[in-house]
C-alpha cells in the first residue's frame, strides 16, 4: 500500500530527517538568506540549536561538541561571508581531527559554475574555499542526493583520521519540494584502520629486545576508542617505558603514573630522555614543533611511528611508520607483546624491566621530573605556578576544561593534571578565541549526554571551565549572548594582562621590546553583567575561591584575574 505525505517537503527537511536518522542531537550555526530553507525545517525537528553570533565561533562550538561527548559536531552555515567566516574554526577541528558535519548553503542552481550572474554571497567556488580545512567535500545538485551525501559525510568525519567534512546545498534544492520519502533510517559506518600484521611483528621485534624504550602519547590516542588509553597503559607497563603525552595528549596516560613525564614535551630533560631511548614509539602524533621541543629532538635510536593520517609518517624523521588507529595498533602491540613475553618464558608474562644506564624506568622519570622542577625553580615564576596549582584546585577532578591560545594555556599544555575530565586546548591550528564558544558547545554536549530537558536550558548538566586572555577573549566576548540565551554551563576564566600576552613575551626576547601587542579592553565584569551573566574581578591570589563561586551557580559566569603571567625561559635554546 502507498501512503501520501500530505504535508509538502522540502530538501531541507531531507537534510534534518537523515542528520537525526544518523544520531545528530544537536546543531551549531547561523541562518543566512539561501539557508531559510535549512532552518525552516530545522523548526520540524526534534534537533536542539544552538544560535551563535559569529561563524567562526559557532565551528569552534560544534567542535567543543565533538571534543566533550566524541560523536559528531554539526554546523549549518550561510553561503558567501558566512562560510568563509566560519573556515579559522574549521582549521582547529581539521588539524586536530575532531569529526564534524558541516552543511554550507549555496546560491541556486542558475549561477554556479563559471557565470558571474551577480548573485548575493556568490563566490566563484565556494568548495574550493573549504579544500584547506576540511577533510572532504560534498555538492548536491538535486534533492534526491541529499540523504547519500550526508550519509557519506558522516562516515567520512568518523573514519580516522577524523574531521570536519563539507557538505554545500544550493538555495533552491533546499527550498524545492520533494518526491524523496521521509528519511528513516540511516547507517555511516567508518572505514577500518587496522594496522598490517607485518608491521606490528616488526614493531614489537624492535620492543622487544629494547632496554630503554619511551612512548609519545599524541592527540590520535585520545581521538581513538575508549580504550586506547587502556592498551597504551598496558604497553608502557609491559615495555616499563616512560611515557610523555603531547599537548593533544594530554590526558591520554595517568598523570600520576610512575612511568608518567606529565605533558612537559618544551623542556629539555625530557627531549633528552627521549634522545636516549634505544626505540621511541610515537602513536598518535607527527613528532611536530611544540612535541619535538621546536624540532631541536634528534633521537638517536629507532622510530616507530603509529598515525591514522599517512601524511604525517616519516614527515620528521625517518621511521618504522605503521597506518592505522592509535587504538587499534596500541591494541595489536600489547596482544603481540604478551605473547612474545610468554613465549620467552613459558606461563609467565614479567614485564621488560628497562636499563637507563644502571637506573630503572622510574627512576629515570623521578630524577628527570625533578630536574624540570629544579629548572623552573630557579626562574622566579612560583606565582605563576602558584595560579595554576589554585586552578587546578578549584575545578572538580572530572570537570572538561577549554584553554585559548594564550600563557596560562601553554603552561597548561605542558603541567595541567587532567584528572578524570579532558584537556582541550585551540593548538591544533593556534588561532584566538577558541575557548569560551568551544566550551559552550562543550557544556550542550554534556547536556545531551545527560539527557537534560530539551526546553532551552543546559543549566542542569556538567559544568565546563574556559580560559582565555584578554585578547583571546575579544575575538568570541559576542558569545556570551549565546551562552545566556541557551543556559550554557560554562565558566570563563579571563586572565587580563593588557595584551598579547605571548606575543609580548616572544618580541620582548626576540628584539628587546614589543610592538603592537598592548591593547584598550572593555570593562570586562560590567560589560558579561550587562549580558546578564554573573561576574565578578578577584586578584590572582583569590582566583580558587571565585571559580568555586561560579561553579556552584547554574549558567554562564565569568571571572576575571587582571595579572601579569610569565612563561618559562625556553629550553630548545639553549
Amino acid at each position: 500500500m502507498i501512503t501520501h505525505h500530505r504535508t509538502p517537503r522540502n530538501g531541507g527537511d531531507l537534510v534534518i530527517e537523515t542528520l537525526q536518522a544518523l544520531g545528530a542531537r544537536t546543531v551549531f550555526g547561523i541562518p543566512g538568506q539561501h539557508a531559510l530553507g535549512l532552518f525552516d525545517a530545522l523548526s520540524r525537528s526534534e534537533l536542539r540549536y544552538v544560535s551563535s553570533r559569529v561563524e567562526n565561533n559557532a565551528a569552534f562550538a560544534a567542535d567543543g561538541y565533538a571534543r566533550a561527548t566524541g560523536e559528531v559536531g554539526v554546523l549549518f552555515l550561510s553561503t558567501g561571508p558566512g562560510a568563509l567566516t566560519s573556515l579559522s574554526g574549521l582549521q582547529e577541528a581539521y588539524a586536530t581531527a575532531v569529526p564534524m558535519v558541516v552543511v554550507a548553503s549555496q546560491i541556486p542552481l542558475s549561477g554556479l559554475g563559471a557565470r558571474r550572474k551577480g548573485m548575493l554571497h556568490q563566490l566563484d567556488d565556494q568548495k574550493a574555499s573549504a579544500q584547506n580545512v576540511t577533510k572532504t567535500q560534498f555538492s548536491v545538485h538535486h534533492a534526491s542526493g541529499i540523504p547519500s551525501a550526508i550519509q557519506d559525510a558522516w562516515a567520512a568525519a568518523i573514519t580516522v583520521p577524523q574531521g570536519p567534512v563539507w557538505v554545500e546545498v544550493p538555495q533552491d534544492v533546499l527550498l524545492g519540494e520533494v518526491l524523496v520519502p521521509p528519511v528513516e533510517d540511516a547507517l555511516a559506518v567508518p572505514y577500518d584502520h587496522p594496522p598490517r600484521q607485518e608491521l606490528i611483528e616488526e614493531a614489537v621485534r624492535w620492543l622487544a629486545t629494547s632496554r630503554r624504550t619511551a612512548i609519545v602519547a599524541g592527540g590520535g590516542v585520545r581521538r581513538s576508542t575508549r580504550d586506547a588509553r587502556r592498551h597504551l597503559l598496558r604497553v608502557a607497563e609491559l615495555l616499563d617505558a616512560p611515557v610523555v603525552c603531547t599537548p593533544g595528549g594530554n590526558s591520554a596516560f595517568p598523570h600520576d603514573h610512575r612511568l608518567s613525564l606529565g605533558s612537559w614535551v618544551e623542556d629539555r630533560h625530557v627531549t633528552d630522555l627521549l634522545e636516549d631511548a634505544e626505540v621511541l614509539l610515537v602513536v598518535g602524533s607527527s613528532l611536530g614543533e611544540v612535541t619535538s621541543n621546536y624540532f631541536t629532538l634528534e633521537p638517536r635510536g629507532r622510530l616507530i611511528q603509529v598515525d591514522a593520517e599517512p601524511r604525517v609518517l616519516e614527515s620528521n624523521f625517518p621511521t618504522l611508520g605503521v597506518r592505522a588507529d592509535a587504538g587499534q595498533a596500541l591494541a595489536a602491540i600489547s596482544a603481540a607483546l604478551s605473547a612474545e613475553l610468554s613465549a620467552a618464558q613459558p606461563g609467565v608474562e614479567d614485564p621488560l624491566r628497562a636499563d637507563w644506564h644502571g637506573r630503572s624506568a622510574s627512576e629515570l622519570v623521578a630524577e628527570t621530573l625533578r630536574r624540570v622542577e629544579s629548572r623552573l625553580e630557579g626562574q622566579e615564576l612560583a606565582r605563576e605556578r602558584r595560579f595554576l596549582a589554585d586552578i587546578r584546585a578549584a575545578v572538580p577532578a572530572e570537570m572538561q576544561t577549554y584553554w585559548d591560545m594564550t600563557i596560562a594555556a601553554y603552561w597548561g599544555w605542558n603541567c595541567w593534571d587532567a584528572q578524570s575530565g579532558e584537556f582541550h586546548s585551540a593548538q591544533g591550528a593556534g588561532g584566538l578565541g577558541y575557548a569560551f564558544p568551544a566550551a559552550i558547545g562543550g557544556a550542550v554536549g554534556l547536556a545531551d549526554l545527560a539527557d537534560a530537558p530539551q526546553a532551552g536550558t543546559v543549566e542542569s548538566a556538567p559544568g565546563v571551565l574556559a580560559v582565555a586572555g584578554d585578547g583571546s577573549a575579544m575575538y568570541s566576548i559576542a558569545e556570551l549572548a549565546s551562552a545566556q540565551q541557551h543556559g550554557a554551563n560554562v565558566t570563563w576564566l579571563i586572565v587580563d594582562d593588557g595584551g598579547y600576552g605571548i606575543l609580548r613575551d616572544y618580541m620582548e626576547g626576540a628584539f628587546g621590546r614589543a610592538t603592537a601587542t598592548e591593547l584598550y579592553r572593555p570593562d570586562f565584569v560590567a560589560l558579561a553583567r550587562s549580558f546578564g551573566v554573573p561576574a565578578e574581578e578577584v586578584p590572582a591570589e583569590e582566583v580558587g575561591p571565585a571559580l568555586s563561586r561560579a561553579f556552584n551557580r547554574p549558567g554562564p559566569a565569568v571571572v576575571v584575574v587582571r595579572t601579569l603571567l610569565r612563561m618559562w625561559a625556553p629550553s630548545h635554546l639553549e
